[in-house]
């Protein structure tokens, strides 16, 4: 490709890809950008390559939610989950700057790039059995004030996505005070959720909890749905700290 070529097809990029976030491949292609092109611009500086087939500009500090939905397009189910997700729904404790929980649908790892820029931790567990894609898609949204298409767990979905890391990945002592900054959720979404939660512990611990703290009716959820509670016996768990915890069925 002839030198006023090259330089012509770069000034088109940087003036028709949006900044703040990254692109790949597929996105180059559309505007006539080879791979053999795309390594040749990151050798002459006009590209920088983040990781293989992963591009952006030089000097583009991309924001979160810019990297966020780049990465939503390669994985499937990928949003902002658990405690960050109750956080942007104004629910959080400890003020500071928290790792940002992401969820997906498949195991995957986080690039170096992201990481780097995003303290960041993903979880994949199959937390739910959907009984069709309406009630998954219903779960996810943009919270007020949050960029469009931001890809968030509603309030009823993080706080269970919250209780599964409850113990494990983080404290139960800070589970417990974001589970009590809970205000006013959606009984009915709430006990759909819970009727397809495959976690006993994150069954268990609602009901526990939402007993202490009367945030929902617990009696009116299980005459009208139909949890995973396990056994009759009490749950019981030894956590990483030493904590014992134990779990009765009904809460």
């Amino acid at each position: 490709m002839e030198r006023n070529s090259r330089y012509n097809l770069i000034k088109r990029l940087q003036a028709d890809l949006p900044r703040g976030a990254p692109f790949d491949l597929a996105t180059l292609a559309t505007f006539g950008v080879s791979p053999k092109l795309a390594a040749d611009y990151a050798k002459s500086g006009w590209l920088v390559r983040l990781a293989q087939g992963v591009y952006a500009f030089p000097n583009d500090h991309f924001s979160v939610y810019g990297a966020l939905q780049f990465l939503q397009r390669h994985v499937p189910g990928l949003h902002v989950g658990g405690k960050s997700a109750l956080a942007l729904h104004g629910i959080r404790h400890n003020l500071g700057r928290d790792t940002l929980v992401l969820w997906g649908d498949t195991r995957y790892a986080l690039p170096d790039w992201f990481t780097t820029r995003f303290p960041a931790r993903y979880v994949y567990a199959r937390l739910f059995e959907w009984p069709d894609n309406m009630l998954a898609a219903k779960t996810l949204g943009t919270p007020p004030g949050q960029p469009d298409a931001s890809c968030v767990s509603v309030a009823e979905r993080a706080v269970l996505e919250m209780l599964y890391d409850a113990g494990t990945r983080q404290s139960l002592e800070e589970a417990r005070n974001l589970f009590d900054g809970l205000r006013t959720p959606r009984k009915d979404l709430l006990g759909q959720l819970l009727a397809c939660c495959t976690s006993v512990k994150t069954i268990r611990m609602f009901l526990t909890w939402a007993r202490e703290t009367g945030v929902v009716n617990v009696d009116d959820i299980l005459a009208h749905y139909c949890l995973r509670t396990g056994s009759n016996k009490r749950w019981m768990s030894q956590l990483p700290d030493g904590t014992l915890l134990s779990l009765k069925p009904h809460g």
